[in-house]
């Protein structure tokens, strides 16, 4: 009945969030989508700008995934649907609210392909001793990237957990105050030897990197 409804108009639920404040899931024109306060957290603008990026990177080749920022979990869907991926992904999201709803909303569960980790992502990778040939980052509350994940210490992390010719996909700012920040990291990128492609205005709204090896 919701998703007939939503073809008139929305359909929404709020949900309160310790970590990410109050969060909606909306049902609009018959699919559901998970949102913040500002901004959309999974199934709307946000599946297709990493999509885009995961349309740029040679999938085949890649036998691991690390989704740092997992929320509602559409580029799972993304890549197990889009793409026919069936290799391992581990997903990392910090807010146990928005991992119930990814699992009982949009049916994001746990398997012997899927593992999702409950954690601080920054904490996560500084951690982390596995290699993996894609790294997706995608860590926002609301509109911003918390500042520890525009760092040079939480990125010397992440490329210890790439393999030597793995890939790295960056859903960056959506906000001008930190497009400054954002091209830090692209030039910090660049000295570690990576071919660096950066795609602006992606939806009219994101920039998109994406590394690869030389």
């Amino acid at each position: 009945m919701k998703q007939l409804l939503s073809y008139i108009y929305p359909v929404t639920k709020t949900i309160d969030s310790k970590y990410s404040g109050k969060l909606e899931i909306t049902w609009y024109n018959g699919k559901k989508h998970l949102n913040s306060e500002n901004a959309n957290y999974s199934y709307g603008s946000l599946q297709r700008i990493l999509k885009y990026g995961l349309d740029k990177i040679e999938l085949s080749k890649v036998n691991s995934i690390l989704i740092l920022g997992m929320g509602g979990g559409s580029v799972i869907k993304t890549l197990r649907t889009d793409f026919n991926y069936t290799n391992i992904i581990e997903a990392v999201e910090l807010d146990p609210v928005i991992i119930d709803i990814a699992k009982s909303e949009f049916g994001i569960i746990e398997n012997e392909h899927l593992k999702i980790h409950c954690a601080d992502a920054f904490h996560f990778i500084e951690a982390n001793t596995k290699l993996f040939d894609l790294i997706i980052i995608d860590l926002y509350i609301d509109l911003s990237v918390p500042d520890k994940f525009l760092s040079p210490t939480f990125w010397d992390q992440v490329l210890n957990s790439k393999s030597s010719k793995g890939s790295l996909l960056f859903n960056a700012s959506v906000k001008e105050s930190e497009l400054g920040k954002v091209k830090g990291i692209v030039s910090y990128l660049k000295t570690k030897v990576f071919k660096v492609d950066i795609y602006e205005k992606v939806n009219n709204t994101n920039t998109v990197i994406i590394t690869s090896s030389l």
